[in-house]
């Protein structure tokens, strides 16, 4: 490994202007209020922003990036997924046009000093008390799931505050906002207004969920479908079986050597269908995508993955409402949970 990629880096010098930004569409009122109390929260403690899926996260701390890049400090954006980080650096080089927004992940390593810096959260462990704002999406998810050394590194890689932002809270933030470590603002309503898709659920013999299966893909032939598998075994079975009837079938698991590649084959087409594994459970938006998942009573899927799994669906203006299956060989508690929690967010948001 060459040198420059193992130092750890004091990020020193800002760029004139970078606090200037443009969003492409106004915030809703609830959005607003919580950007501004973010903002106004970061400076003195940090912040958990617990949001349902596609409530607009990134949106949401818009304002607290610029408010330090206006005082000339410095920022970074952690993302466990390496796709995400390249469609997240274009997005906020549109917001912060004057700053120097880059990305450093698995290829994109060569420049790593910037005045927004947005990482894979392994890249962390290349700054040390760089930041003096953090924020880390999705840090109950892999691989900060269940891994205090990660957690520690993120600790170590800013000299102050840390936005935590997610919609499923795992036992490390209940545990830090238990103790006071943290303030804690919700949002549980999408900028549409509309809410979100609640799972149905099928319990049968396998047999018969493939039937329903091959059912739901032609009920919805004219969207784009997410077929969620529990294992790559299983995943690669289905894609095969599916493509006798469906030889458009994409298969996408964490061995795939092309995920990128994958993703926007599935993208172009407006009536595409691919067999995924939980690696495209987060941060991956599909206009307009139906959603199932084959075997959810699986001991894989617990209720955060669910939850983060149906948060695919109605995501956007134009597209506000999506199905979202869950095709059960057996009653399980977590595919129940995952249904009332969502139930509980619709009437919260009423």
């Amino acid at each position: 490994m060459l040198e420059e990629d193992t130092k750890q880096i004091g990020l020193e010098d800002i760029r004139e202007g970078s606090e200037e930004y443009s969003l492409k569409y106004p915030l809703t009122y609830a959005q607003e209020r919580i950007s501004k109390e973010c903002a106004d929260s970061i400076r003195y403690t940090n912040v958990l922003l617990h949001c349902v899926c596609g409530a607009g996260k990134t949106e949401l701390v818009v304002e607290s990036i610029s408010r330090m890049l206006k005082e000339k400090k410095k920022v970074c954006f952690a993302i466990p997924r390496r796709q995400v980080v390249l469609e997240l650096k274009e997005r906020l080089s549109k917001y912060f046009a004057k700053a120097k927004v880059i990305a450093v992940c698995g290829g994109h390593t060569d420049i790593v000093d910037g005045d927004l810096i947005i990482c894979t959260t392994h890249q962390l462990y290349r700054y040390y008390k760089a930041f003096d704002l953090l924020i880390l999406d999705e840090p109950d998810a892999f691989p900060f799931k269940g891994n205090p050394v990660l957690h520690g590194i993120a600790k170590t890689s800013t000299k102050n505050r840390i936005i935590y932002m997610t919609a499923t809270i795992d036992e490390y933030l209940l545990d830090a906002c238990a103790k006071g470590d943290m303030k804690v603002l919700t949002l549980k309503q999408r900028p549409h207004g509309k809410p979100l898709p609640v799972p149905r659920q099928i319990v049968a013999p396998k047999s018969v969920l493939l039937y329903q299966l091959i059912r739901w893909i032609d009920r919805y032939k004219n969207h784009p479908r997410m077929i969620f598998v529990p294992t790559i075994r299983i995943a690669k079975e289905l894609a095969f079986f599916l493509k006798l009837f469906y030889p458009e079938c994409l298969l996408c698991t964490s061995q795939s050597e092309d995920k990128d590649r994958i993703i926007y084959q599935f993208r172009k087409k407006k009536q595409g269908l691919i067999v995924t594994t939980t690696v495209l459970e987060r941060g991956v938006t599909i206009l307009d995508a139906q959603i199932c998942v084959f075997l959810a009573n699986h001991s894989v899927f617990d209720k955060a993955s669910l939850i983060q799994i149906a948060g695919r669906a109605g995501r956007n203006f134009k597209h506000p409402y999506g199905d979202v299956l869950f095709l059960c060989n057996e009653i399980k508690e977590t595919t129940l949970a995952c249904i009332q929690e969502i139930e509980g967010d619709n009437r919260c948001a009423v």
